[in-house]
């Protein structure tokens, strides 16, 4: 299962999916265009997978893991370990992907590159970490074993604005733990989210039939890939609409299987009065506009006691003219394209809609194709939709808040609770207040926008269920058994 390290050319056939092992063509009718959502360039077009072919990825899956899950903890780690090295060693040409096919900026590139790293050595540990228990019976002569085993097979769907990394997130637990995958990335990032993670996997010596990549359109195979009968989990990153369905097809149909759902977020900045306003600048403006805004867990909402808000707004919106706005792979620019038209045509709803409720635009720009500069609203108040929906783009409103419990109030006022951060300089006031917010995640001092492959991920509220990374995956991705051991002839009452 060695990988092959003097393989440097570069990885093609991305018009291919990969089923069972081998690069094989679509046979739906539809083809699937991949555009670069800066300059339209045409990237590769698929030919889409039917429902038989997801089919036939989901019975290779099935057989392949069954073996799978009998190898050794080293054999499985030695897999992802190559997968760390292959990765390190096509940087450039990952990168270059994550530029030209989802639109990031060079330092999203890396970045995200950097994560999905990071869960992939995280990972590595996993076969090694699972671990079962003995417990003692209140039955006479009986002993308690709980086994902690691998779920079986996973559905993966995952989205289109850190394809790599949070494809990576789900793909590189279960394969570690001994499941097999079955993989459905977004139809705007295909290679970056599915089928250049298959080429790298190979390149590790994974065995044929553990990750199925099925590239096809949704009314073909997106219900489908749900209700299968063979999934035990389905794991989802997206929106939280498309969570609730899938939520209801997994726990409504023939067959019930878990879910790890990781949604929408509306994550608020709050900047106290006391806070360190230069660095409360800096991290607003880099918490907000990286990748677009594109992020779950970017922020949405920015939030500042009244003591301060005149001041923030004037820095802020000094700090993010100086942004430089366009091709995403210089590494000077900050903003680059949204990922399509649609999600272009849905921020100018946004910016029209803001001005009718009645926020101060004060900074704006022209849109250039995909390409939205950055746009400040002021005045913006709780019951805005600036305030109220999850943004996703290079928009932001600044709220003010009466004191700390308002902000605290404002905060919370939301039916998502992803991500968070508060700026202080008082740091038990920090903590107090970070325990205040009800999300998965509130970062003190810093951007909402942190992923650390072992601490927990995941939201509460409309912001998911389950959380990644570290132990808390393993509880995922893998299922308990309990077997229970009677010594001594027991005694039944009839």
């Amino acid at each position: 299962m060695s990988a092959n390290n003097t393989n440097t050319s570069a990885y093609s056939d991305f018009h291919l999916q990969y089923i069972a092992g081998e690069w094989q063509k679509g046979k739906d009718d539809s083809v699937n265009t991949n555009t670069n959502p800066y300059n339209g360039d045409e990237l590769v077009k698929i030919q889409q997978a039917t429902e038989e072919q997801l089919n036939e990825a989901y019975e290779a899956a099935s057989q392949a893991q069954q073996e799978w899950a009998k190898q050794t903890p080293a054999a499985r780690a030695a897999v992802l370990y190559n997968v760390v090295n292959i990765l390190d060693q096509r940087q450039e040409e990952i990168i270059d992907w994550l530029i030209k096919e989802s639109g990031s900026t060079r330092i999203k590139a890396t970045v995200e590159l950097s994560t999905a790293r990071a869960i992939t050595l995280e990972a590595a540990t996993f076969p090694n970490r699972v671990h079962g228990e003995i417990r003692p019976s209140n039955t006479p002569d009986k002993e308690n074993f709980i086994y902690r085993e691998p779920i079986g097979v996973v559905a993966v769907i995952s989205p289109w604005n850190f394809p790599l990394h949070l494809t990576q997130r789900s793909i590189a637990p279960a394969l570690a733990l001994g499941n097999a995958v079955v993989l459905k990335p977004a139809s705007d990032t295909p290679v970056t989210g599915g089928l250049l993670l298959a080429k790298v996997f190979e390149e590790a010596g994974l065995p044929k039939g553990l990750l199925n990549v099925v590239v096809g359109s949704g009314s073909e195979i997106g219900d489908a890939i749900v209700e299968h009968k063979t999934p035990s989990l389905v794991s989802f990153t997206g929106s939280t609409s498309v969570g609730k369905h899938i939520g209801e097809l997994a726990n409504g149909g023939e067959y019930i299987k878990k879910v790890a759902l990781e949604l929408g977020g509306n994550s608020p900045f709050v900047v106290l009065k006391d806070a360190d306003i230069d660095q409360a600048v800096k991290a607003a403006a880099f918490g907000k506009f990286l990748h677009q805004g594109q992020i779950c867990i970017a922020i949405n909402r920015i939030i500042v006691e009244d003591a301060l808000y005149d001041d923030f707004v004037t820095r802020f919106l000094e700090h993010v003219k100086t942004l430089q706005v366009g091709d995403p792979d210089k590494m000077e620019t900050a903003v680059g394209p949204i990922i399509n038209e649609k999600q272009v045509k849905s921020l100018k709803d946004k910016i029209a809609k803001a001005q009718e409720e009645g926020a101060k635009m004060i900074l704006s720009g022209e849109i250039k194709g995909q390409v939205v500069p950055p746009h400040i609203f002021t005045d913006v108040t709780r019951e805005m939709d600036l305030s109220r929906n999850e943004v996703f783009g290079p928009l932001v409103g600044i709220i003010r808040a009466k004191d700390e419990d308002d902000a605290l109030s404002i905060a919370n006022d939301s039916m998502y609770g992803l991500s968070s951060a508060v700026f202080t300089q008082d740091l038990a006031k920090g903590l107090r207040f970070a325990r205040g917010i009800k999300a998965g995640m509130t970062h003190i001092n810093d951007i909402s926008v942190n992923d650390d492959s072992n601490a927990p991920f995941g939201g509460e509220k409309n912001s998911g269920i389950g959380r990644f990374n570290g132990e808390w995956v393993l509880e995922e991705f893998t299922r308990l058994h309990w077997i229970s051991v009677q010594h001594q002839p027991r005694e039944y009452p009839f």
